[in-house]
């Protein structure tokens, strides 16, 4: 297993910041796909508040077909409820996953929270086994407070 650099990565994350947001999360999407190996799926999903549902913002990896998804509904669904992280090591052990891809194995859901109100989270699947660790956690909820004023 290969170490990922989360100080290195996080300081070209912050170089980026002042680009215009759409920019700014794509460019987050490839940078993390880039540099962390067992990020194989990295995107965005912004809270419309008046449908109460998630919507698909920037992402690089596989096209998936849930481009809106309801708040409640699967881990994203459910980080948009509870605005606290969620990771979970094994897919299939999850009730009401929602699958985006056979190969997904595990996957992370950070929240961005503007003046402690969810208005978007940060998505990342992975195919490997039970990848993530607290550092995942730490380094990820460092990108999502940086980013709450700029969403």
């Amino acid at each position: 297993m290969i170490t990922p650099d989360f100080p290195a990565t996080f300081q070209k994350v912050s170089d980026l910041i002042n680009l215009n947001p759409e920019d700014l999360l794509l460019r987050i999407c490839q940078l993390l796909k880039q540099e962390i190996y067992h990020y194989d799926w990295v995107g965005f999903y912004i809270l419309d508040q008046e449908k109460n549902e998630l919507v698909l913002g920037p992402y690089v990896g596989k096209p998936t077909p849930h481009t809106n998804i309801a708040v409640g509904k699967g881990i994203c669904g459910q980080v948009a409820e509870s605005g606290r992280t969620m990771v979970v090591q094994d897919v299939s052990q999850v009730e009401n996953y929602i699958s985006c891809g056979l190969d997904v194995q595990s996957e992370i859901v950070v929240p961005i929270l503007k003046d402690g109100l969810f208005v978007a989270e940060l998505d990342i699947d992975s195919h490997s086994p039970a990848p993530f660790t607290s550092d995942d956690s730490k380094f990820l909820a460092r990108i999502c407070e940086l980013l709450a004023d700029r969403i």
